[in-house]
């Protein structure tokens, strides 16, 4: 597998997509549930490029993820070529969550000397899609270009050094 398997709840959203999936690809039900029964680890491997077409178009869609934590904010922009990073960090020391978007507006208000910011582009490793596959397993969520935008204004206003 590229990716991952779908849940059930997820494959339950998906179910008039994997059937058109299984006649695209010449299975009809009868045939599908004989290939159950008969063949499962051939119609395991259907699923398992099921599930993959469907995270692909996905991944292909994400342009924004972020990842907080009570210590910091990352949110990545995924270009065609290459990530770019925006990092918001609470220094050493400092009482700051940076768990919610209103505990960073709070933190960015009321305690901005207590933030470090970061800014970093680099360029794909591997094939683009599976870069945000990795993300997202390690805890990324889907972010919107408006966060993003609000961030790097911070970010490109700030006079602190990084």
């Amino acid at each position: 597998m590229k990716y991952r398997m779908l849940s059930t709840e997820e494959l339950e959203v998906f179910e008039e997509d994997f059937k058109h999936f299984l006649i695209v690809n010449g299975v009809h039900s009868e045939e599908w549930e004989a290939m159950n029964l008969q063949q499962p680890d051939q119609a395991l491997a259907l699923v398992e490029l099921f599930c993959d077409t469907v995270l692909h178009k996905v991944y292909e869609k994400l342009r924004f993820l972020e990842l907080r934590t009570k210590e910091s904010c990352l949110v990545f922009k995924m270009g065609p070529e290459e990530i770019d990073l925006i990092s918001l960090s609470a220094k050493a020391g400092a009482e700051v969550d940076l768990s919610t978007p209103e505990s960073i507006h709070q933190a960015l208000v009321e305690k901005a000397g207590h933030l470090g910011f970061f800014r970093s582009k680099k360029r794909y490793n591997t094939e683009r899609e599976l870069e945000i596959h990795a993300l997202i397993e390690q805890g990324c969520v889907p972010s919107t270009e408006s966060y993003w935008d609000a961030l790097n204004s911070v970010v490109e206003d700030d006079p602190q050094p990084n």
